[in-house]
Order: structure tokens, then sequence, then C-alpha cells
């Protein structure tokens, strides 16, 4: 018999889950800053936008060439 199972890729996994974590952090901390009227501090949207940015390379990763 031969085995037609493909292997596993987890390139990329660490990172997009760290991005998936900036992305919840820094959401939360601009939902706590708008509702308690604060201004929106740089550094919470950069954690988002950092987030967003680690989800995208762990993606690209993920789909690279083994």
């Amino acid at each position: 018999m031969t085995d037609t199972t493909k292997p596993v890729n987890n390139r990329g996994a660490v990172i997009r889950i760290f991005g998936v974590i900036l992305i919840i952090l820094g959401s939360l901390d601009i939902m706590l800053s708008w509702r308690g009227g604060f201004e929106i501090a740089s550094f919470h949207a950069g954690l988002l936008a950092g987030g967003v940015l680690l989800c995208l390379i762990g993606a690209i990763r993920r789909q690279g060439v083994s």
C-alpha cells in the first residue's frame, strides 16, 4: 500500500499565532480607549497593524515552497 497523505506544513504557525495575539490585544486596547472617551494612542494602532503584518507573514510562510 502506498501512503498518499501530505506532510503537515507547520512553517509560519508561531508567527501567525503571535500576530493573532497582537491583533486581539490592539483591538481591545482601541475599543477600551474609544469606550472611555480617550484619544486612541498610536501605540495601540501599531499593535493592531503589527499583528496584521505578522499574520500575513505567517500565511505567506505557510504557503511557501517546501
